[in-house]
């Protein structure tokens, strides 16, 4: 008798930021519902979906890879798209902001010397600038009409600004790095956030564009749940009217009766940094059993 073979395995062949990206980036996929581990000794880490390849790659390659085909998506930076020219060679599903403690997007700025006369970008004109994105700083440059000689910078591009070149294009999220090297900021090219892009022949076939959607969903139900946390509580059918008032929440809050007659359960979702002043609050209007709880993911 002959054997049936098992039916194949559908993949997405998924590229994920290695580097600065990868930590943040690992933690929001293992809240969304994936456990991917990273070995030191493999190429592929080991993801807990069979649907999945994973990939860990530069954020500065991922968005080629993904147009060339070898990606069917990936998640990088909006300035790695920008500087690779790919922006209208994939598609884009959406933007996710990972970084918890700012909420801030990341900004390639033109830095100088704080002794430095110059002022604005006209003032670069004949100067030496030190960057990683050539591209995008010399787009940049034509845009103003400025002519400049543009160098590549392998790393402590902060350094260079002093004793090598006249200014540096350098990425920051707050500016602080910039202050401490004695830095100013003079102009702002590009603000970046993280996007998930797709190829667009894989977004055209049904079965991979509904994968990526999917992890596009929970990755961004992931990210809405930083920051706040579920809360559920008994109150007094008579007290709850008072108890509302009070409560602040994501949607209407969850109200159902209780065994006991004469109370319901209230439930409701709420930003974690009101907390402690609102539990003060529900107490006293009345709510008891008070549970606070936190969240994975808040999927609208």
């Amino acid at each position: 008798m002959s054997k049936t073979s098992a039916p194949s395995v559908q993949r997405l062949r998924l590229g994920l930021p290695k580097g600065s990206l990868q930590d943040a980036t690992l933690e929001k996929f293992s809240k969304a519902g994936w456990n991917i581990t990273v070995s030191s000794r493999s190429y592929e880490p080991y993801v807990d979906d069979v649907e999945l390849q994973i990939r860990l790659i530069r954020a500065q390659e991922i968005g080629r890879y993904v147009s060339l085909g070898y990606l069917d998506a990936g998640l990088t930076g909006h300035d790695w798209i920008v500087e690779n020219g790919v922006a209208g060679k994939v598609h884009e599903v959406g933007e996710f902001v990972f970084s918890k403690a700012t909420r801030q997007p990341t900004r390639w700025v033109l830095a100088v010397p704080e002794e430095s006369p110059i002022q604005t970008v006209k003032d670069l004109e004949g100067k030496r600038i030190a960057t990683e994105v050539m591209g995008l700083t010399k787009a940049w440059l034509r845009k103003h009409k400025v002519k400049a000689d543009v160098e590549f910078s392998w790393g402590a591009t902060e350094v260079k600004a002093r004793e090598l070149v006249d200014a540096i294009v350098d990425v920051t999220e707050t500016g602080s790095s910039l202050r401490a090297n004695k830095l100013r900021i003079v102009d702002t090219l590009l603000v970046s956030t993280p996007r998930l892009v797709a190829n667009k022949e894989s977004w055209k076939e049904p079965w991979k564009r509904q994968k990526i959607e999917t992890i596009a969903m929970l990755l961004r139900g992931a990210i809405q749940a930083e920051g706040m946390v579920g809360l559920k509580m008994n109150v007094k059918s008579g007290d709850l009217p008072r108890l509302l008032q009070s409560l602040p929440a994501l949607r209407n809050p969850t109200v159902s009766s209780l065994s006991q007659s004469g109370w319901v359960a209230v439930e409701t979702v709420i930003d974690e940094a009101v907390v402690r002043e609102m539990i003060p609050q529900l107490k006293a209007a009345g709510a008891e059993g008070i549970i606070e709880y936190p969240l994975n993911k808040v999927v609208y």
